[in-house]
């Protein structure tokens, strides 16, 4: 039963989400950017999640407020979702070309947090979204679910590809991540805790 659901409201959003590491089954992705949904759509078909997350936020300003949000629910819930650890790979990494675009993510979920992002977009919006925000969403993703997370951008022209190949990398290194343990019993650290 590894599945959480996180409400979040302030004065800036309302956000719903529910996260299912198990079911890969689809619900409604509405943040107010039509490619953050299509971000998120490809990240819970590439990690095999059931995921479903619901936003009203002060779009009228920009998208900084829903995008930082959202990726606090998702961490929050991943973290809540995973319990204990036990059982999993913890380790996930995985290279994604996307046409001339090559992204590659690292994590590791440690229960510390660490965060490094090495992507130069060669655009600075994509739809109604700055894509300086993807960043922000990764680290403030990280910070919540207590990973550490690598993510590069090793080539890319094109700013569509450059960050759906950053999305799948994690989606791909997530599922590993989370998977059983194909070796190892229990919890995988020798400290015998993910959670400090």
């Amino acid at each position: 039963m590894r599945k959480a659901e996180v409400r979040r409201k302030t004065k800036e959003t309302d956000i719903s989400l529910s996260l299912d590491l198990d079911q890969p089954l689809d619900g409604p992705v509405q943040t107010g950017s039509a490619f953050l949904d299509h971000m998120l759509d490809l990240l819970r078909k590439h990690a095999g999640l059931g995921l479903s997350v619901v936003c009203n936020g002060d779009t009228d300003i920009d998208m900084h407020h829903s995008v930082e949000d959202i990726a606090i629910c998702l961490g929050e819930a991943l973290g809540k979702a995973l319990g204990d650890k036990q059982g999993i790979e913890r380790y996930g990494f995985y290279y994604v070309t996307m046409d001339e675009a090559l992204a590659r993510c690292c994590l590791d979920l440690s229960g510390r947090i660490g965060f490094v992002y090495n992507a130069a977009i060669p655009t600075a919006r994509i739809g109604n979204l700055d894509t300086e925000l993807i960043e922000h969403f990764f680290r403030s993703l990280a910070e919540n679910a207590k990973l550490n997370l690598h993510l590069d951008l090793l080539r890319g022209t094109n700013t569509h590809h450059c960050l759906e190949g950053l999305f799948k990398a994690f989606a791909r290194a997530l599922a590993m991540a989370i998977s059983p343990s194909r070796r190892v019993a229990g919890i995988p650290s020798t400290k015998g805790t993910l959670n400090a």
